[in-house]
């Protein structure tokens, strides 16, 4: 596999080996020895499976306390998958990774706990999956505005369909800092 690191560090684009043939492909998506290696801890204790239709928004999201590191995949279609950096005190608090991530090219995103997640569906559907690090907390959960115009992400749609929690988010500068997590060198 090969690990490349984004322009925010910490958040990993992950391109595993594709073993191809007539009959199809394997793909080993996950190896707790060779990812801890490449930078991605674990334990992973919740494996989560969406099914989206197009044009589909989900995000921006985390949890605090209890915050989670995902590895995120899609099985079937594209999603554009986004990590905004929300760690009071980072060098890059506001920053985002976006990246395509398709059933065509197998790629994973590994997004770091303290970072808010978010993807959008650019497929007819898309079925995505993702390994947290903590369980899911709702007492803990936020939503950041998606269209937060100081974060600024490109998101390749307009007009997304959102959930009424999504559609209720709050931009991040309006976030008590006190309710966001820390970032530690």
């Amino acid at each position: 596999m090969e690990v490349v690191e984004s322009s925010v560090p910490g958040v990993l684009i992950i391109k595993p080996k594709v073993f191809g043939d007539e009959r199809g492909y394997f793909v080993e998506s996950y190896h707790h020895t060779r990812y801890e290696q490449a930078g991605i801890p674990g334990p992973f204790v919740q494996d989560n499976l969406s099914l989206s239709k197009c044009g589909t928004l989900r995000g921006l999201h985390l949890q605090h306390p209890f915050g989670q590191g995902k590895l995120v995949s899609v099985l079937q279609g594209e999603v554009f998958d986004v990590a905004v950096d929300v760690r009071v005190g980072s060098p890059h608090f506001g920053q985002w990774v976006g990246v395509t991530l398709s059933e065509k090219n197998k790629h994973q995103l590994y997004v770091p706990a303290g970072f808010a997640h978010g993807f959008c569906v650019t497929s007819d559907e898309a079925l995505f999956t993702y390994k947290c690090s903590e369980l899911y907390h709702p007492e803990s959960e936020m939503s950041i505005l998606w269209n937060d115009s100081d974060i600024g992400i490109n998101w390749p749609i307009e007009q997304p369909q959102l959930s009424e929690k999504d559609r209720q988010a709050t931009p991040l500068r309006k976030i008590d800092k006190k309710r966001l997590p820390r970032y530690e060198a």
